[in-house]
């Protein structure tokens, strides 16, 4: 069913699991999966006219939406498979709520049989996965639970949040677990440490504590119903369990086979940062440097991975690309084409800072768009920590790089012979005047070489352009750049 409390849904994305980031559900719609009829499974060894059909899709590492794309596709081919079984193969420390209620929602249209076996780890977001299915089975070695929701520092969220969060989760694992007993209560023994569990007089959990369970107390019988407590039984092996369920002989499996591009997608959105700082310093290099070569294409090609990351992982389209690479285009327009107009950069900057917010934005493909501000919260601190990664590059790239022989090569001091060489940082050291005349030995854009006195120093057009070989005159002296106008010819 939909998430129709709206009242409620900042209180998750504010609340996420270990690790988690709050942004917006990206739950595929229903035409978007189809549908079979349901079909009556076996639970014994009897024969069976027909094989059980088998889809196995594994749930490995952090919940995070790149795996909730991976479940929709694996879905999508289970049931144009015609499987009659869905197994999830859980070894999960747990990852954001959102995701994770997505993809209970996901769970639920599948119309054949869901289980979950538990290989080795289902710990809080894989506790709820789990408890969406039909069937939970363990490994010998299994564990799950510890399912308190946190923010998304890992720290305690505060207690009237908390309160109101328990009683939304509480109700929305009803919902989910309608029927099946001792589920609801297990799961909230595992988010809350205030609840007691008790069964027929047994205290299971006391309060004060998060429930945690073992394979075999998930499995043992409690209460007059003689119902097991969280699981429905225990398998050496995932052959083991089909063999216990379907006979041997009885069934065919198919297995997710994630391909390159989802594994990819998967690393590039866990380092997308660190892309993004890379990416912008080795650009504000190419600038600082005449021409463009392997420093600039780097820088560019670093920022696409940032945009094709996310792509791959399904949550964009090429839109955002589109739109920053107008951007870089505004930009090379008022470098090389409408120098000192200011405009068209401000105007091509302000696109690529919104291109890359909306291309690290979790917006789905197709379904209807809601601007939100907690839509951005990931994206803005992906950019933050990108743009202080590139603002401390570019420090470093300020106070060494020029006296560094690197530095040397790439503006080809060889260029011009004899004394010339690249000291732009020391130009107030070299007493290099107010009034001094230099000649441009690179073409200014408006940025550049002059040459004074056998040096070269970067310097800066106050506004227009130059070409290799003007006379320029010097306005002002910096540290890092000196600021010229061409001399009247």
């Amino acid at each position: 069913m939909r998430l129709n409390a709206f009242l409620f849904r900042w209180l998750i994305l504010a609340a996420t699991f270990i690790s988690a980031e709050p942004q917006e559900s990206i739950v595929p719609e229903a035409e978007d999966i189809p549908s079979v009829s349901g079909i009556d499974l076996p639970t014994s060894n009897a024969p069976e006219d027909r094989n059980v059909s088998v889809y196995l899709i594994p749930i490995e590492g952090e919940i995070g939406p790149a795996l909730l794309f991976v479940l929709r596709r694996g879905m999508k081919e289970a049931i144009e498979l015609g499987a009659d079984v869905l197994v999830l193969e859980m070894d999960t420390p747990g990852g954001r709520l959102d995701v994770t209620l997505d993809i209970m929602e996901m769970l639920s249209r599948f119309d054949g049989r869901t289980i979950t076996y538990v290989n080795t780890e289902a710990i809080s977001a894989g506790a709820f996965i789990s408890a969406a299915t039909n069937e939970i089975w363990y490994a010998p070695r299994g564990i799950i639970g510890a399912a308190a929701p946190v923010s998304a520092t890992g720290e305690d969220i505060p207690e009237t949040m908390k309160l109101k969060l328990m009683s939304y989760l509480t109700a929305r694992m009803e919902s989910f677990t309608e029927g099946v007993p001792y589920r609801t209560e297990v799961l909230r023994a595992m988010m809350d440490s205030d609840y007691e569990l008790e069964i027929d007089g047994t205290v299971i959990k006391p309060k004060g504590e998060l429930l945690t369970l073992t394979a075999s107390k998930a499995v043992e019988r409690y209460g007059e119903s003689d119902e097991r407590l969280f699981g429905d039984g225990i398998a050496a092996s995932l052959e083991e369990l089909f063999i216990e369920k379907f006979g041997k002989g009885g069934y065919t499996i198919d297995r997710f086979v994630p391909t390159w591009s989802e594994e990819l997608a998967r690393w590039l959105t866990a380092i997308s940062p660190l892309l993004l700082g890379v990416g912008l310093l080795c650009l504000f290099v190419e600038i600082k440097t005449p021409g463009f070569g392997f420093i600039g294409g780097a820088g560019i090609v670093l920022l696409a991975l940032v945009f094709f990351g996310h792509h791959l992982a399904g949550l964009s389209g090429m839109e955002p690309l589109l739109i920053f690479l107008v951007g870089i285009l505004l930009i090379l327009v008022e470098l090389f084409l409408l120098p000192g107009l200011i405009f068209p950069a401000v105007l091509g900057v302000v696109l690529m800072i919104g291109a890359l917010l909306w291309g690290m934005a979790d917006i789905w493909p197709g379904d209807a768009f809601e601007l939100t501000p907690d839509l951005f919260v990931r994206p803005v601190v992906n950019l933050a920590v990108g743009l202080l990664l590139a603002i401390i590059g570019m420090l470093a790239v300020a106070r060494f790089l020029p006296r560094s022989w690197f530095w040397d090569k790439m503006i080809l001091d060889a260029g011009i012979a004899g004394t010339s060489q690249s000291d732009a940082l020391s130009a107030e050291k070299e007493g290099v005047a107010v009034g001094a005349v230099g000649i441009a030995v690179t073409d200014l854009y408006p940025s550049g070489e002059i040459e004074i006195d056998g040096k070269r120093y970067q310097a800066r057009l106050d506004y227009g352009s130059a070409q290799r070989g003007d006379e320029v005159e010097v306005r002002k002296v910096s540290n890092f750049e000196l600021q010229i106008r061409r001399k009247s010819r």
